[in-house]
């Protein structure tokens, strides 16, 4: 049987597609040397009767648009994209708090493309991306970007989870090059969200703040080595990435993040020649949020550990989607 790249990839889509390994439906093949293909900016939710955002929210406001970006540098000139010329850029502020403390205003960047699903199955997220500070100053720069990763949104009938992995990078300036899966420590909701009211009730009326595993990528309390309440080690997730010698040098990495919504549960991530097998971890499940049935959202963000801008450079991606191995295929239709 051919690969969904090779029966899709030089007809609809094009031989870029070709460097992805989707599943058997593609939901999305995203090339940003086309534009934004709906990738825009995680923007806070506000209060009904203001129009004003939840106070304790105010990190939230300044997430960072994402660009589209030929990846120019000093000395070198223009890298372009992995193929063609643009990639989508996220970009922090050259600003940060220490690892230890809450996320400050500017030093996060995030993105989101936001979907619904038809079926419950397995979902998997593919990228090429690269990874850099800003090319502002003299130094190498690799311990000053703390964190990049992908995360799904994900609701059900019953339950809203994040399924998200990050790459912990360096932590106050130390180098640390692991993977992390998200997956919420034993703490109260309240805990969880510092008291922090982000969401409008049913009847719209009252607010309350996230339950424990709604965004991991921010809440939960913080510590200095890196760690958060939110996220918890790949077994063996410790990988070295290619960064290069020099501030104005970038290299192109694969990755690839696998889960099945019907069982609400991980399966792998890969990233280059690493495959790390996450199957039977589940992620923190909420109840269901009001409003957001057959939610699948994905996110990218990038977090800066010093105060020098950090960038996560996206050439292209696919989202796609396939039947459940954890369960037989249903069949539809009248039976025989």
């Amino acid at each position: 049987m051919p690969t969904a790249s090779r029966k899709y990839g030089t007809t609809a889509f094009g031989v870029g597609l070709d460097k992805f390994r989707p599943l058997e439906t593609i939901l999305s093949y995203d090339d940003f040397d086309l534009g934004f293909h709906g990738w825009t900016e995680l923007t806070t939710n506000y209060q009904q009767d203001t129009v004003a955002i939840f106070p304790g929210s105010e990190f939230k406001i300044d997430l960072r648009p994402p660009m589209l970006s030929s990846a120019t540098f000093p000395i070198l000139g223009t890298h372009g994209a992995m193929n063609g010329t643009y990639s989508l850029k996220l970009a922090t502020r050259a600003r940060a708090a220490g690892a230890g403390e809450g996320i400050m205003p500017g030093s996060f960047a995030q993105c989101v493309k936001r979907l619904t699903w038809q079926d419950l199955g397995r979902v998997q997220f593919e990228m090429w991306f690269t990874y850099k500070p800003e090319a502002d100053r003299p130094g190498v720069g690799e311990n000053e970007l703390r964190a990049f990763g992908v995360l799904w949104d994900i609701q059900d009938s019953q339950h809203r989870y994040f399924p998200a992995v990050r790459y912990l990078n360096a932590a106050d300036g130390v180098m640390k090059q692991k993977w992390q899966f998200a997956q919420a420590r034993a703490v109260s909701d309240e805990e969880w969200s510092g008291g922090v009211a982000t969401t409008v009730s049913e009847d719209l009326k009252s607010a309350h703040g996230p339950q424990r595993g709604v965004d991991p990528q921010w809440y939960g309390r913080r510590y200095r080595d890196g760690s958060t309440d939110g996220f918890r080690d790949v077994p063996e997730g410790g990988q070295k990435l290619c960064y290069n010698e020099s501030f104005n040098k970038i290299n192109w990495h694969y990755l690839r993040f696998l889960v099945d919504t019907s069982t609400r549960a991980y399966v792998e991530l890969q990233c280059n020649d690493r495959t790390f097998n996450l199957r039977g971890v589940q992620p923190t499940l909420a109840d269901a949020y009001a409003r957001i049935w057959n939610l699948l959202n994905l996110a990218l963000w990038v977090e800066a550990d010093t105060n020098r801008r950090c960038f996560l450079f996206v050439d292209s991606l696919v989202i796609s989607t396939g039947p459940s191995r954890a369960r037989p295929t249903r069949r539809r239709g009248k039976g025989r």
